[in-house]
């Protein structure tokens, strides 16, 4: 005969293997969601055979967040009506009439990229407002692409592709770099810095990724900045160190680490 008291206790062990099976289950779902600039979508086009790959990223809960410690899913890129941690764009604050220069300052040499805010004035603000609150300091640039696409992604506090600042903004200027050819593509030239995102529309959170070889891409990530001469020298001697274990696509060789960003008017 099975008493109360046993009874409670299998009842509670039952529940604890529910939350731990959901817990599970909400970790799978939001790593396949967390695929940062993955190969995903490869077009190959009818004539010539070229192909490009897409980028996407996910932003996690704001920085030094734990998304397992609650039994309530943390969406891939939260809103302020879909995650508890969510948080609100910062206000707009930047002079959307200057130029200003994002310094990045690595264990692989300095990159300044300019930024025009009269163009991306939601994108330049809050690289301002999170650089002010040392949100890049020690973050690594956690993925390197050497096939299909050539990009160095960095931006993400958590070093794994998941993390994000808990708020996202729109995406601009998606018409800069022209009008996208019969494989929907255009060219996003070596130097440029571009916004990372989900896949859908106004996806952005604090996740970037910086063009070291001329790169066909859909016309869905903002461009916003621009690398001096030396920080794309410095890129370009991370890619050609290439991809931990020989891969093209993952964690760099020559690990990158962002020691300090700051952002100021030109």
């Amino acid at each position: 005969m099975v008493t109360s008291d046993q009874r409670r206790r299998q009842l509670a062990r039952e529940k604890y293997a529910r939350q731990q099976q959901r817990r599970e289950e909400n970790r799978l779902k939001a790593k396949r969601r967390n695929t940062v600039i993955a190969a995903s979508l490869a077009v190959v086009l009818a004539a010539g055979g070229a192909v490009y790959a897409s980028v996407a990223l996910t932003d996690g809960p704001d920085k030094g967040s734990d998304d397992t410690a609650s039994d309530t899913p943390t969406t891939a890129a939260p809103t302020p009506t879909q995650s508890e941690s969510a948080s609100p764009e910062p206000k707009l604050t930047v002079d959307t009439k200057a130029t200003y220069a994002m310094s990045l300052k690595t264990d692989e040499g300095d990159i300044t990229i300019t930024m025009d805010a009269a163009k991306t004035p939601r994108t330049v603000n809050s690289f301002a407002h999170l650089a002010g609150k040392k949100y890049f300091d020690g973050t690594k640039c956690h993925r390197l692409t050497t096939q299909g696409i050539f990009v160095l992604q960095c931006g993400d506090p958590k070093g794994d592709g998941t993390g994000g600042p808990g708020y996202t903004i729109p995406d601009e200027n998606l018409n800069a770099l022209g009008k996208a050819g019969a494989d929907g593509s255009v060219t996003f030239p070596a130097g440029t810095v571009a916004m990372a995102n989900t896949g859908q529309p106004g996806t952005g959170g604090s996740q970037f990724f910086l063009v070291y070889k001329d790169t066909k891409l859909p016309p869905t990530y903002t461009p916003f900045g621009k690398i001096d001469a030396a920080g794309l020298k410095a890129v370009q001697d991370v890619a050609a160190a290439g991809v931990e274990g020989g891969a093209t696509d993952g964690a760099p060789k020559k690990a990158v680490t962002i020691e300090k960003a700051t952002v100021a008017k030109k």
